[in-house]
Order: structure tokens, then C-alpha cells, then sequence
């Protein structure tokens, strides 16, 4: 009890923090503006012009937006943390918070928690807005797979919110962390999955992906390849702690 506590006011510090930063926030509201937005315009435009107008996985394409959206994730995880590397604001947090493991695991729960929040009410919105202009093609929420790649849309933001933050407490800049995340997800990406096939599949983006395939024969199943997405963000945050730790504020 008397270490439950204490936590309470520094989750509610955090939010405080990432609340008034307008850039952090602003990137926090564009995951949904970005995904939902990219996703309906798209489907108006070449949803039912022919079956797989928008991929070859019906599921899938359901959420193809995600791959900007996960762009706004980015940078809502990286400028959340990269704010306490400017200004001594490190340091004005560990006298305020001087226990460090405290002081970053409550901004990694604040991170997650906002980013899964944001994250579920943003899936809904991609699966339900995009599927209005499919006509012949629409999917139903309901249909096989469709709960589980909601949640799996939803969960993916948020674990490339702490993956992002996790890199940007080692690097110590956002900038630094985008300019790796981006080009890798968005090219990267996809040339090791036409290159290098099945290694490809243990990537992060593509591992996560999975949770929102209908054909789940090809690759790793929907749950591993969720769980190999986590283990990643799992490294990332802990080399997090461990930068955290050992350097100077």
C-alpha cells in the first residue's frame, strides 16, 4: 500500500505533462484524425471499384490506413518522452520524482494507456467508416476475424506508441527515433518482405499486421505474431529503463 500509492500523483503529473504539450497531444489526436480520415477517403474513392482495390486481404485492407496512422503513433510515443532531454526538464522530474523506475514506468503506463484508449475508439472508427463505401464488398463487424483485427488495429498503435518511446529514452531524440521508425516501417519493411521472405515476418510491423489478416495460413498465427510485436517493444522500453538509469539527467 505505502508503494501504490505515491504512484497515483505521478501517473496524474504525467498526464498533466502530455496533456499541455501540444505537439505530444496534437500527435495523440492525429492517430485517430490520420487513420480514420486516410481510410474513409480512400474506401469512397476506390472501395467497391473491383474486389481488392484496396489489397489483396479483405480483413487487411480494412485498416490500410494504419500504415500512417502508425506514423502519428510514432510521434506521440517519441515526443513523450523526448520532452524531459530538453531544457534540464530531466532533472526538474527526478527532484520532483526521484525514484527513476517509478518516473519512467509511469510514463511508459501513461503512454500505453492513452495510446490504447485512442487506439480502440480509433480502430472502430477505420473498420466502420471504411466499410460504408465498399458496397458489394463490405465486411461486417461480426464477421470472421473482424472483433479480433479491431482489437489487434487498436493494440498495434498503441505497442508502436512504447515501442517508439521505449527507443527515444535510449537515443534521447525524438527526430533520431523517427527517422529510424518511418523509413523502416513505411520502405524497409517491405523490401525485406520481398527479399527476404519468411525473416520478414518477425519484423515488428509486419509480426503485429497479422492480428488484422483474414488469412492467417501464411506466416506467423494472428496471437504470436502479436506477441512477437510485444517482445519488441518489450527490448525497446527496457533499453529504455537501463539508459534511464545509468546516465546522467
Amino acid at each position: 500500500m505505502s508503494t501504490a500509492l505515491p504512484t497515483v500523483p505521478v501517473l496524474h503529473s504525467e498526464w498533466i505533462k502530455i496533456r499541455s504539450l501540444r505537439g505530444t497531444f496534437g500527435a495523440l489526436i492525429a492517430v485517430f484524425v490520420a487513420t480514420v480520415g486516410i481510410q474513409v477517403l480512400t474506401a469512397s474513392l476506390i472501395g467497391d471499384a473491383e474486389a481488392g482495390s484496396m489489397g489483396d486481404d479483405p480483413l487487411l485492407a480494412a485498416f490500410y490506413s494504419l500504415n500512417f496512422g502508425q506514423v502519428a503513433a510514432f510521434a506521440f510515443g517519441a515526443t513523450a518522452l523526448s520532452s524531459e532531454f530538453h531544457n534540464g526538464a530531466l532533472r526538474t522530474s527526478l527532484a520532483a520524482v526521484p525514484n527513476r523506475a517509478r518516473l519512467y514506468l509511469s510514463k511508459m503506463a501513461v503512454i500505453g494507456a492513452l495510446a490504447f484508449v485512442v487506439g480502440q475508439l480509433t480502430a472502430l472508427a477505420t473498420f466502420l467508416g471504411g466499410q460504408r463505401f465498399m458496397g458489394p464488398y463490405t465486411l461486417e463487424l461480426g464477421s470472421p476475424g473482424t472483433y479480433r483485427a479491431v482489437f489487434g488495429c487498436g493494440a498495434y498503435l498503441a505497442v508502436m506508441a512504447l515501442l517508439s518511446a521505449g527507443l527515444t529514452a535510449v537515443l534521447r531524440s525524438a527526430s533520431a527515433v523517427l527517422c529510424l521508425l518511418i523509413p523502416f516501417t513505411l520502405i524497409v519493411s517491405f523490401i525485406l518482405a520481398a527479399q527476404a521472405g519468411g525473416i520478414a515476418q518477425y519484423l515488428p510491423d509486419r509480426a503485429g499486421q497479422m492480428m488484422m489478416r483474414l488469412d492467417t495460413s501464411a506466416g506467423l498465427a494472428p496471437w504470436a505474431g502479436f506477441g512477437v510485436m510485444v517482445l519488441w517493444a518489450l527490448v525497446a522500453v527496457g533499453g529504455g529503463w537501463l539508459a534511464i538509469r545509468r546516465r546522467d539527467a
